[in-house]
């Protein structure tokens, strides 16, 4: 077998469908999707956001479609994949990147109401979007997925149950799909990102900023840009599948000397 990559446009030819695109992360992958070369469909709940990023992308000249979905309700993931499927006409790469957190909160004190929601977001949203990208690909003769997951789904957070949760249930759902397809040449990984400066890590202010850079041994927080989508998502990554990319600063190699000269 005889694998060929074009470094300039990794993604030619393809089409590409992003979920949880409206900014940070999601943004981030769906122009980095585009400017790689694929035709790019952008998914969720804030139309606004959708038809800015849709808006941007195609004034430099890359193929974009927005569709508002929500990822909680089984007709409007449906009806996503129906209009991809209309307008691209096949599928061959999908990003899962919906997701939900809560304020920390110890678990007892974590009321039914937010925990039955991260379920629905992260957890259920990446299986009921499975169930549509999985077979679109299957008709196209494969395909890759990458699911967005994160530290919290390869080591626990104190105070975060529900995001750990189901944050681990997208690692689980990952490694079973990968391997109920890896045959028909469907790849499916995971990316676990650190800290990353999104709208939420803004909001928190220079101080959390700080502190998250200083818990890094990089001494540094990832930007959207860095996520490392396009390669999984390509062929130079043709036989990677069931895996996590963990991208986090070095945190989740070990622990840092007590005291190091940076200099």
């Amino acid at each position: 077998m005889t694998i060929t990559f074009d470094a300039t446009s990794p993604l030619a030819g393809k089409t590409a469908v992003v979920i949880g695109a409206s900014r940070g992360i999601g943004a981030a992958i769906a122009r980095s999707y585009a400017h790689a070369g694929a035709a790019v469909a952008v998914a969720a709940r804030d139309n606004d956001a959708l038809e800015a990023l849709v808006g941007e992308l195609s004034a430099a000249g890359r193929r974009a479609i927005g569709v508002p979905t929500d990822v909680t309700d089984p007709d409007s993931v449906s009806e996503l994949f129906e209009q991809v499927l209309d307008v691209f006409d096949g599928l061959d790469i999908a990003c899962n990147n919906a997701g939900l957190a809560h304020p920390p909160t110890r678990l007892a004190d974590v009321s039914v109401e937010d925990f039955d929601a991260a379920i629905a977001v992260n957890q259920r949203g990446v299986f009921l979007a499975l169930k549509h990208e999985l077979p679109a690909m299957l008709d196209a003769g494969g395909g890759a997925i990458v699911n967005i997951s994160s530290t919290a789904g390869v080591e626990a957070v104190g105070g975060l149950a529900p995001y750990v949760t189901t944050k681990h249930g997208v690692e689980a759902l990952t490694r079973v799909a990968a391997l109920d397809y890896a045959a028909a040449g469907i790849r499916v990984n995971a990316i676990a990102p650190g800290p990353i400066l999104t709208d939420n890590l803004r909001r928190a202010g220079t101080e959390a900023q700080h502190a998250a850079a200083a818990a890094m041994p990089m001494q540094r927080i990832g930007q959207p840009e860095e996520v490392a989508a396009v390669w999984l998502s390509s062929d130079a990554a043709a036989f990677v599948t069931g895996t996590t990319l963990v991208l986090d600063g070095g945190k989740l190699a070990g622990t840092s000397p007590f005291s190091w000269d940076r200099a």
